[in-house]
């Protein structure tokens, strides 16, 4: 069975190849005609005919050649680390033409990989900075006596401490989006006291993040976190730690957005299929803008939109929704931002027992 695109096409290698047979053959036949009617020795046709197809393949090498000896030249470049460059082939119509469309998109991605790892290690780097000093400089007060070891000052170390811990877990759980290593765990579960729950942690965690060092939006206890599910004894089938990332996740990014004494609302409805859910995570933040939104669960997509405390002051790693759309692509289900009239509303379809992967 021929596969697509696996036959003959009019401007492919095996076509010019052809051509190139047949007018060499065309060449010395209408030679030899020449020589039969003019008397002329056939050793100087033999001549003619070689030269004529030597200059006619020098062509067509030329054109096949120079574009390989483009792309060795780009792969070089590639193994030293360089993506700048890109194969200039890329619009012929023929098999080098794929193979140039294919190394440039290879080269974008390797790009797009080192520009992600670069900003890791930046990323990472900030996070670390923080807390380590502030710890460094709790116990170094404690050791040279200048302040005692009081369950204050061991509040505040182990604070630090604490966000160094859900820094590492968020490294961890990129790691498993890597690897694909983890595979969901679903069970029948009630979604309001499941969702409550989960609510009720992020109230805790934001209450005690309150002295930490470099807090951001995060550790913010001033915006209110709203529940609604209907009907109340809605059920659901899924991973309830992989959900609880992903609520967790969108919850984070509300409050972080939120104007002062705002509102974040979780909203939980009945799916089409058995046991499916719909969450919606609405706040009333500045919203995402149109052009932006395709991005949004991109790795270290820190988005564009204002914050009430200032670009950059949420010290985050643009990962959760990464890895909020990484726990719901294991369900298979679907994660976008949907049209607000006011601030952000994020969608979440869970599929239930249908499509669930185990």
């Amino acid at each position: 069975m021929t596969r697509p695109g696996s036959g003959l096409r009019p401007f492919s290698i095996k076509a010019k190849l052809g051509t190139l047979v047949v007018i060499s053959v065309f060449i010395t036949t209408g030679l030899l005609i020449v020589a039969l009617r003019t008397r002329t020795e056939f050793r100087f046709i033999t001549v003619f005919s070689v030269i004529a197809t030597l200059l006619i393949t020098q062509f067509v090498a030329h054109g096949l050649t120079a574009p390989l000896d483009e792309m060795r030249a780009v792969a070089r470049s590639i193994s030293h680390g360089d993506y700048t460059r890109r194969v200039s082939g890329a619009g012929r119509r023929d098999e080098l033409g794929d193979l140039a469309q294919t190394i440039n998109r290879m080269t974008d991605d390797l790009e797009a990989e080192d520009r992600h790892r670069k900003e890791l290690v930046a990323n990472v780097s900030h996070e670390l900075r923080t807390p380590i000093a502030a710890l460094r400089a709790v116990l170094e007060n404690v050791v040279d006596g200048v302040s005692a070891a009081d369950p204050e000052t061991m509040r505040t170390a182990l604070k630090q401490t604490e966000r160094l811990g859900r820094l590492v877990e968020t490294l961890l759980d990129l790691s498993r989006l890597d690897n694909g290593v983890l595979a969901i765990k679903a069970r029948r579960f009630e979604v309001w006291p499941y969702l409550s729950g989960v609510l009720k942690e992020a109230n805790l965690a934001a209450s005690q993040r309150r002295l930490s060092s470099g807090s951001g939006n995060h550790s913010r206890t001033d915006v209110h976190l709203h529940l609604d599910v209907s009907p109340p004894e809605l059920t659901a089938y899924a991973d309830a730690e992989r959900l609880h990332q992903v609520v967790a996740n969108l919850i984070d990014n509300a409050v972080k957005h939120s104007p002062p004494h705002g509102r974040v609302t979780v909203l939980a409805r009945r799916g089409e299929h058995p046991e499916s859910l719909e969450l919606e995570i609405v706040d009333e933040g500045p919203g995402i803008p149109e052009a932006e939104r395709h991005r949004v669960f991109e790795r270290f997509n820190r988005g564009q939109a204002s914050s009430p405390h200032g670009p950059g002051s949420d010290g985050g790693t643009g990962l959760g929704l990464a890895i909020a759309r990484w726990a719901v692509d294991l369900h298979g289900g679907r994660i976008g931002v949907a049209e607000s009239t006011r601030g952000c509303r994020i969608q979440v379809t869970l599929p239930g027992e249908v499509r669930t992967q185990g």
